[in-house]
């Protein structure tokens, strides 16, 4: 047998076996070898005639655009360039991908043999077909504008003319326009393409090596005719791109850029060679989703900017807690007059109009609140920076992009028709509709979860080397998530035993998260970015808070894997309707639970014993740490001192000494909130807060200190006493981030939430888990009245009193 005249098959060997069937099943398995190979030419040759003809008509349609283009740039243009790049679009890649493939298979057809290999020319070309994705999805709007330019312009009717007498040579029949005949072609080209890699893989033996590149070829074209033929579902996450990959959409979500100073919401995706900033355009009349193209960067020229790159860095404008807060009230409120108006039934107006304002709140808030920087620099020297409100999404962000980076290679530039259609498809391939607001979710959605959270941070395995290892808690609130929570560092382990407990606060919170890092104190060697801790996230997961599964306040143990990480956790929630509790004082010994009277009356002492001395050791090493009574301190040794103080242990002072001061902060609001009645009565309850709600500020300031001085004794004197504490405390503002906003948001329910007798509060024993929205304002109103006395610059009390807790030598 002689293939293509080149070479000619010897016969086969003397048969050695036994069994001549078999010989003869291999006889002709060969014959069958030898005709699949002669198959393979034939359709191969029929591909090259089909490819140049191909190539004909694309050149037909490159001819007139050098003309055009020239001219578009002159006094009088017969085409406007983009009416050019719309008729002609993709035309030109089109014909570049076609000749490239042709001159590469005509040398491997001529000089045929029976291992010659096509497979990686085929595989290549079906990797390109993005371009044709392109091409189609412009195609209606070609047509109709080459039809428009035909009538509208007698030059390129000529042109047009001249085009269709070309096409005409090669097809004598046909009765199409030229726009219609020509650029038909591409899509044609895609389906006759498909049917011809069926026969050639056909003819194609399994055991060949161009078997599996063929059936790839074959797969992806089939794809991608699937995606033209059928109408493309809203849901389709991947688009191709110029060099035919396919884009796919990674990640996205609404974020805040900072703009000259201004804040800016932005929708940003990331994309398997990109990242795309965009602004999501106002919606009027009925109109379907848009957005507005920012910026983009290529991830192969994308960098994570230094403190070293950027002295000049943008500074980020800090939002005071006050205004904050003030949003807080707002939403509160709103939300309370929506849940009135329901059950009122006054008709839907009404609650569309409360609503459209609890959107615009809620908006701001999550405008404003972000404060941590994230920033990208481009090859070309710009930068942007991004505000986020925790490490945990700005961790995720650079994860996922530097993951990308290791699979992209070369940079590219988009052309304004590339950049608008990529921004266009924006709206079908989001995983984020809509901004993440209460407003937006459905009324059987969770509204998250009010109390607190016990959480025990036991262990953590799976470190491949020994590290100094700590971990953060985090919780969202209000749409945005707040670092609660700080393990101590386990020094030199690969599996720490941290078994620390905390006590997180909730405030409409549905998830956890936990951060796991490296403590690197050696900062000189290590690059900082973004201005950041230099400290190295090992690993990082997350728990949704489940309502039901936390109803009956057991411990639950949990783990959290998190790459190849396992952290071991268990938690407890406790409903605000039972931890802000106020029990009755039922003992006369100790001093938590005890009335505040009853305690210095025993002590002889103007100030509890207890209450001074967590002051004194806060002050001597604490009034510079980060979070100082905001950071939960570790539930252990918080119970070991309330132990120690209730027997009047004489070491007590020695077991702080050795303590974190976080846990000493915490003793101390423990015993506030523990007291039978709080510090400001309930008999005076009620006054405070409707003097605070005084608009008036010389009614305000009457009524407040009036209200003040007619406290008792004991209560007032350890209120003045804690009140110059902390006011030093925010005087260290600067370092350790406490504003006097923070120390009322902290101490303002521990100091005046009322007792049970006396709270105002709704019980539903339905909804344990749950809080109404006035509970919420209640919360804040507490925090306004110790704000109040915080910003007053003295409180004129009796001098006796307050020389007396400030100089006393009374124990």
């Amino acid at each position: 047998l002689v293939l293509g005249g080149a070479r000619r098959v010897p016969p086969p060997p003397p048969c050695q076996c036994s069994q001549s069937d078999l010989c003869l099943f291999l006889l002709q398995s060969e014959l069958d070898l030898e005709k699949g190979m002669e198959m393979r030419k034939w359709v191969l040759s029929g591909i090259l005639a089909s490819e140049e003809t191909y190539l004909s008509h694309l050149e037909a349609l490159l001819l007139p655009m050098k003309p055009l283009k020239a001219a578009a740039t002159t006094s009088q243009p017969v085409l406007t360039s983009q009416q050019i790049e719309t008729i002609f679009f993709k035309v030109p890649e089109l014909y570049e991908i076609h000749k490239e493939f042709y001159d590469g298979l005509f040398p491997r057809v001529q000089q045929w043999s029976h291992q010659q290999r096509v497979g990686d020319l085929f595989q290549k070309l079906a990797s390109q077909l993005g371009v044709y994705r392109a091409f189609v999805d412009n195609y209606g709007v070609a047509m109709e504008t080459a039809e428009k330019c035909c009538q509208a312009n007698s030059q390129f009717a000529e042109i047009s003319e001249v085009l269709m007498t070309l096409f005409r040579r090669v097809h004598p029949s046909t009765s199409h326009r030229w726009n219609v005949a020509l650029l038909y072609k591409p899509v044609d080209r895609v389906t006759r393409s498909t049917l011809v890699l069926h026969d050639l893989l056909k003819h194609t033996p399994s055991s060949h090596p161009d078997h599996p590149l063929l059936q790839d070829a074959l797969r992806i074209s089939q794809n991608f005719l699937s995606s033209i033929n059928e109408e493309i579902t809203p849901r389709r996450q991947s688009m191709t791109v110029k060099k035919g990959e396919h884009r796919q959409l990674l990640k996205d979500s609404f974020m805040v850029e900072l703009v000259e100073g201004a804040r800016k919401l932005r929708h940003v995706f990331l994309f398997t060679d990109l990242l795309l900033c965009t602004k999501l355009k106002k919606q009027s009349g009925g109109k379907t989703q848009q957005y507005d193209c920012k910026w983009y960067i290529p991830l192969t020229d994308l960098s994570f900017q230094t403190v070293d790159e950027s002295e000049a860095a943008p500074n980020i404008p800090l939002v005071l807690d006050e205004e904050l807060d003030a949003m807080k009230i707002k939403i509160s409120q709103i939300k309370n007059d929506i849940q009135r108006e329901k059950r009122a039934n006054k008709g839907s107006k009404a609650i569309e109009r409360l609503k459209k304002k609890l959107s615009e709140q809620e908006s701001l808030l999550l405008l404003m609140s972000p404060s941590m920087a994230f920033r990208v620099h481009s090859r070309n020297g710009k930068s942007y920076t991004f505000l986020i409100s925790s490490d945990y999404e700005r961790a995720e962000w650079r994860e996922n992009i530097r993951e990308q980076q290791k699979k992209c290679f070369k940079s590219f530039s988009l052309t304004s028709v590339e950049l608008q259609m990529l921004t266009n498809s924006c709206v079908k391939l989001q995983t984020v509709h809509s901004i993440p607001l209460t407003i937006n979710k459905e009324d059987d959605e969770s509204p998250g979860l009010y109390g607190f959270l016990n959480v025990i941070v036991h262990s953590a395995t799976g470190f491949k080397q020994s590290s100094n290892l700590y971990c953060t808690l985090e919780v969202d609130s209000f749409g945005y998530f707040v670092n609660k929570a700080k393990t101590r560092v386990y020094r030199d382990t690969a599996e720490p035993n941290w078994n620390e407990e905390f006590e997180i606060e909730l405030e409409g919170s549905q998830t956890l998260r936990i951060l796991c890092y490296e403590k690197c104190y050696n900062k000189t060697k290590i690059t900082k970015e973004d201005g950041e801790s230099t400290d190295r996230i090992m690993g990082k997961g997350q728990v949704q808070l489940d309502p039901q599964a936390l109803q009956d306040r057991d411990w639950q143990r949990t783990v959290i894997a998190m790459n190849g990480i396992e952290v071991k956790l268990s938690v407890k929630f406790t409903s605000r309707e039972f931890s802000l509790k106020r029990m009755p004082s039922r003992k006369q010994t100790g001093v938590f639970g005890v009335k505040i009277a009853v305690v210095t009356k025993r002590e002889r002492s103007k100030v509890p014993y207890i209450v001074r001395q967590c002051v004194e050791e806060i002050e001597r090493r604490g009034m510079e740490e980060v979070g100082i009574y905001r950071v939960s301190g570790v539930a252990t040794d918080i119970q070991a001192l309330k132990a120690a103080f209730d027997v009047n242990n004489k070491d007590v002072s020695v077991m702080m000494s050795e303590m974190d001061v976080n846990a000493i902060a915490g003793t101390l609001k423990l015993y506030f909130r523990e007291l039978p009645e709080p510090l400001f009565t309930d008999e005076f309850y009620p006054n405070f807060a409707e003097g605070i709600a005084l608009s008036d500020p010389v009614a305000k300031e009457s009524c407040m200190l009036n209200l003040l001085l007619s406290l008792p004794e004991a209560n007032l004197l350890t209120f003045l006493f804690l009140l110059d504490h902390l006011k030093r405390v925010a005087e260290k503002e600067t370092v350790n981030k406490m504003s006097l906003h923070n120390l009322a948001t902290v101490f303002g329910p521990t100091l005046l939430r009322p007792s049970e007798k006396e709270s105002k509060l709704p019980a539903n024993p339905s909804q344990p888990i749950s809080m109404t929205d006035s509970w919420s304002l209640e919360v804040m109103s507490q925090v306004q009245v110790l704000l109040y006395f915080l910003q007053l610059e003295a409180i004129p009390a009796p001098d006796s009193k307050r020389q007396s807790i400030l100089f006393s030598t009374e124990v």
